[in-house]
């Protein structure tokens, strides 16, 4: 019970019980109060009937006396009246057994004992006595009359207690209102949410309270504060090119191969990498900071290269070298581009360019693409020889000859993957993700489509098949449908994490559909979403809606590629996601990379003070699993548990 209810209940208890012996009081003055009026009725009776049958007890006529007290005995107000004359004898009797109203109640008349009064009178006619009358009340009438007063007195007593209670209860109420804000400040405080009271309560206690509490919010905020700052400046200096933001030599070549060897969702792709011409002769003729500021600003328009470009990673790997990872793109796109990037490079380094100096081409760029077969070292391989073969000949843009263009998808493939979609005719697989201690927590959907001979192939060969089609958000809906079915089918099977692509995000439709689909199951809590952060990022506004939607009905929610978006993870506090996927580039070297080990733990801890679970992608080594045991890791997935399954 809450301090509230405890002081109201204590009141009133108080209170009905002061009301009770008012009460009691009330009724035994009422009772004696009663008693009186029943004796001062008798003797006035006797008084009156005495004066006039006086004459005919004188004469002893009974039947005159028998008259007379018929006529007033008929009345009903009186239980026994009796004439006697001068010696104590009876002259006449008249009495009636004691007869209460059936409106009376028992327990009443059990718990009120009334014994009404005999009052007598001395009668005397012409100076001389003549006998003695004696008068008592009907207790019927008595016990009527002491209920009606009770019912009365009852009523009223209910209708002010409950009034009372009422009031108490308001005042009590709006005076600790202030108490109930505070325990809700302590509750959010608890889920790392900082809410303050701006209104200050006039009750000094009271107050005093509340400024201790917004003082401890502002102070845990704060510490918190710091403690996410100190993270994400160990990230920038662990991960992030101190110069341009970007990302570090290591954290590009890491992430690179995250997407290329193990994302294979990623899709073909196609890397860019751009080399400064002659850094080491810019610093010499224009200065150290004169061509630190170029380099921010290549930095700046191959960032928006990259947004022109679609799914991108961007990072610098040497003092003049860049690379950008995005969607497979083949020249005649990519050119104009790169010729509008470069353009702009140049400009800048024109108004840079003192008059007597001539401006000359500042960026050379190679160009690889991925193939099904090759990993993220030849991809970056063959973008060196296209860069370095573009240095020699004085290109701006050379191309790596094995792997130009697109890969030729005939007609017919691009008809079997569409049809594959729009008929829900995929083939899912999972992966395990288990806890430490080796319990299964859910099961991660990978998509495949079968291939002519009906074996399921790589994501790397239909992927860009599927965005270039447009069909991303409609193969993700046949992923849910064929997943939720499975749910259906195997109610005491394993839970479900799905992902979930920008394109279904941003559909306008998917809130009401996926909560039709949610809907179908007797179990929504088997079901999870995942989104990968840098989606989050860029549309927070509906991946905060889309979380709080899925919370209402009942499934999960999780932030895949975690830890690794360079805007930090503020985002957290206010999306609150089940659980996250730390990205897999930052615990493949776990175990042997100190500064991966400490950047992890931080974003553990991080984590964890606000209730979210944490989970490790791409684990393969028992040594891997080892540290994340020690760095208190929630679950791992990877290949050390097992290749991905069909999903029956």
């Amino acid at each position: 019970m809450s301090l509230v209810n405890q002081l109201i209940a204590a009141v009133l208890a108080v209170l009905i019980g002061l009301a009770s012996g008012t009460l009691f009081i009330m009724s035994d003055s009422g009772k004696s109060m009663l008693l009186s009026q029943l004796r001062s009725h008798a003797q006035d009776s006797a008084t009156h009937l005495g004066l006039y049958i006086a004459p005919f007890m004188a004469s002893q006529d009974n039947a005159a006396i028998e008259t007379a007290v018929n006529a007033i005995f008929d009345s009903g107000f009186y239980q026994r009246i009796e004439v006697e004359n001068a010696d104590n004898q009876p002259l006449f009797l008249k009495k009636t057994e004691t007869d209460i109203p059936e409106r009376v109640p028992s327990w009443f008349v059990e718990l009120i004992h009334i014994e009404p009064p005999s009052m007598a009178r001395k009668i005397t006619y012409q100076w001389r006595h003549v006998g003695t009358i004696h008068v008592q009340s009907r207790a019927g009438y008595a016990y009527e009359r002491f209920w009606e007063a009770a019912q009365k007195a009852l009523t009223l007593f209910v209708i002010l207690s409950l009034t009372a209670a009422a009031l108490i209860s308001l005042l009590l109420r709006y005076l600790l209102s202030p108490l109930k804000k505070v325990e809700h400040q302590a509750v959010m405080l608890a889920q790392k949410t900082y809410i303050e009271q701006p209104t200050l309560p006039k009750t000094r206690e009271l107050r005093r309270v509340v400024e201790a509490m917004n003082a401890m919010v502002r102070q845990v905020k704060t510490m918190f504060d710091e403690q996410s700052r100190n993270i994400e400046e160990l990230r920038g200096m662990a991960y992030q090119d101190s110069l341009t933001g970007l990302a570090n030599q290591r954290a590009s070549l890491a992430q690179l191969q995250e997407r290329i060897d193990y994302d294979r969702d990623f899709g073909p792709a196609t890397l860019l990498m751009f080399r400064i011409r002659s850094l080491a002769e810019l610093n010499r003729r224009y200065g150290e900071d004169n061509t630190n500021h170029l380099i921010k600003f290549i930095a700046t328009e191959l960032d928006k290269l990259g947004q022109q470009l679609g799914k991108r990673l961007i990072g610098r790997i040497s003092g003049s070298e860049f690379l950008l990872l995005t969607e497979r793109s083949n020249l005649d796109r990519i050119k104009p581009l790169i010729d509008s990037f470069t353009s702009r490079v140049n400009t800048h380094m024109a108004n840079m360019t003192p008059s007597a100096c001539e401006p000359c081409a500042v960026m050379t760029c190679g160009i690889s693409h991925s193939t099904e077969q090759g990993g993220s070292a030849q991809l970056l391989s063959h973008a060196r020889l296209a860069l370095n073969h573009a240095d020699i000949e004085g290109l701006e843009i050379s191309e790596h000859s094995g792997t130009d263009g697109l890969p030729s998808h005939s007609q017919t493939w691009h008809q079997h993957i569409a049809a594959a979609i729009s008929n829900s005719q995929i083939f899912l697989q999972y992966q395990t993700l288990v806890d430490s201690e080796s319990h299964p927590v859910h099961g991660e959907i990978f998509a495949r489509i079968l291939d002519e001979d009906n074996q399921p192939c790589p994501a790397v060969r239909f992927i860009g098949v599927v965005r270039e089609l447009g069909l991303l958000a409609a193969m993700d809906r046949a992923v849910i449908q064929r997943a939720i079915a499975h749910l259906q089918r195997s109610p005491q099977g394993i839970s479900l994490g799905i992902n979930l692509g920008q394109e279904s995000l941003m559909a306008d439709d998917f809130p009401a559909w996926i909560g039709t689909q949610i809907g179908q199951l007797e179990h929504p809590e088997r079901i999870s979403f995942e989104i990968n952060e840098t989606v989050i990022m860029n549309h927070t506004e509906r991946a905060q809606a889309l979380r709080t939607q899925l919370k209402a009905l009942g499934a999960g929610f999780g932030v895949d590629n975690f830890g690794i978006h360079p805007q930090g993870f503020s985002y957290l506090y206010s999306l609150k996601p089940d659980y996250l996927k730390i990205d897999g580039s930052l615990i493949r070297e776990i175990d042997m990379n100190d500064e991966d080990r400490f950047f992890v733990r931080s974003l553990i801890g991080v984590a964890h003070n606000i209730h979210i679970s944490v989970y490790a992608e791409h684990v393969e080594r028992e040594s891997q699993l080892s540290q994340l045991i020690s760095l208190d890791i929630d679950g791992t997935q990877g290949y050390l548990h097992g290749k991905p399954i069909p999903l029956s």
